[in-house]
């Protein structure tokens, strides 16, 4: 859920010797190394591992909330219709989306009904405190969401959802297990499909968790109605290469350090999802840049409204909108896409150009 670039480092692979801890594969050591993290550590906002947009700038959670009202105009008006929110962090985003809700889209906030998926915890406890009542349920996956519409938003998500690691070798692929903070490379055994033109040495990732997640929430807005909108960061395409890294505090950690010490994440094959998305049956719109997709949506004008509102941070203000939207930071890096039922008109953010 960090904000980065992809990893420069190069591993040493080297055999099991017998000793040491068991080789677990990536994914696996992924999946047990974010439940420890995210169970024993505050990695969000100045004071943690990393700043995500919705603690950047309130004016995130605001547009997204507006777009969402939009969202619930085109698909009818339906009442009452879900709003959830998938890895909700502390609740800030939703926190500002339904105040802005209930100032701009009073009949929208009216009808929402808020489901936040999460499964720490400790981050439950967090978004308890700051949402109070406004959440009608909390939900370990996205199987036991309320059946009926719903519109769906994911921040920084995908991303840090376990992947598997494959390398080519002498013709053949082989995938990458974790041993003693090192990897590890064994005979590729229940692999999914894998270019067979790939160059000696290609790394190729694979976010099994995401493409399956995608395809349920893709499914479910094609049967029930509704949209999922996704930010996220990776190339508009997918391709080669190793984008494993770690954040902390301190900046860059290694991803294969001891379990629950940083953030781990990869970059997100967004033509993987939208694969996915389509074969489910529902629309897909996007990936488009995080910087035209919020500029669109009106980042910059309330920004500046907040800079008025605030004189005493108006930097701070002005300088979020940037950080979020400017090519050189996150602006071009990070990505918007969205699943939609294909009877939904076009939604803000998506126009073509």
């Amino acid at each position: 859920m960090s904000e980065g670039l992809p990893p420069d480092h190069e591993r040493t692979f080297s055999p099991d010797d017998g000793g040491g801890e068991p080789a677990e594969r990536l994914d696996r050591f992924m999946r047990r190394a974010a439940a420890a993290y995210y169970a024993g550590r505050e990695p969000f906002g100045a004071g943690g591992d990393f700043i995500t947009a919705p603690e950047m700038t309130q004016a995130f959670g605001e547009i997204l909330g507006l777009w969402a009202a939009i969202a619930w105009e085109g698909m009818g008006r339906p009442g009452p219709v879900a709003l959830v929110e998938l890895g909700p962090g502390r609740g800030t985003l939703m926190a500002d989306a339904l105040r802005a809700t209930a100032e701009m889209a009073p009949a929208f906030r009216a009808a929402l009904r808020v489901h936040l998926v999460e499964t720490s915890p400790r981050l439950r406890q967090a978004q308890a405190d700051m949402l109070g009542t406004a959440v009608a349920g909390w939900h370990d996956d996205i199987a036991t969401l309320p059946q009926g519409p719903a519109i769906i938003l994911a921040n920084e998500f995908i991303d840090a959802l376990p992947i598997r690691q494959f390398v080519r070798r002498g013709g053949a692929w082989m995938e990458r297990f974790v041993s003693a903070g090192a990897f590890e490379e064994r005979p590729a055994q229940d692999a999914p499909p894998l270019p067979e033109t790939a160059e000696e040495g290609a790394v190729q990732e694979v976010n099994e968790t995401g493409r399956a997640i995608a395809a349920a929430i893709a499914a479910r807005v094609a049967a029930l109605g509704g949209a999922a909108l996704f930010l996220d960061y990776g190339p508009e395409e997918g391709g080669f290469g190793d984008s494993l890294q770690a954040m902390t505090a301190q900046g860059s950690a290694d991803p294969l350090g001891p379990a629950g010490t940083a953030d781990i994440t990869a970059h997100v094959d967004f033509a993987a999802l939208a694969d996915v998305a389509r074969k489910a049956g529902a629309a897909v719109h996007g990936p488009v840049p995080q910087g035209v997709f919020l500029a669109r949506l009106g980042l910059f004008s309330r920004a500046a409204i907040l800079a008025r509102m605030d004189p005493r941070r108006a930097t701070a203000h002005l300088a979020a909108a940037q950080r979020l939207a400017a090519p050189e930071h996150m602006g071009r890096l990070f990505k918007a896409i969205c699943f939609t039922h294909p009877g939904l008109p076009p939604l803000p953010g998506f126009e073509d150009p």
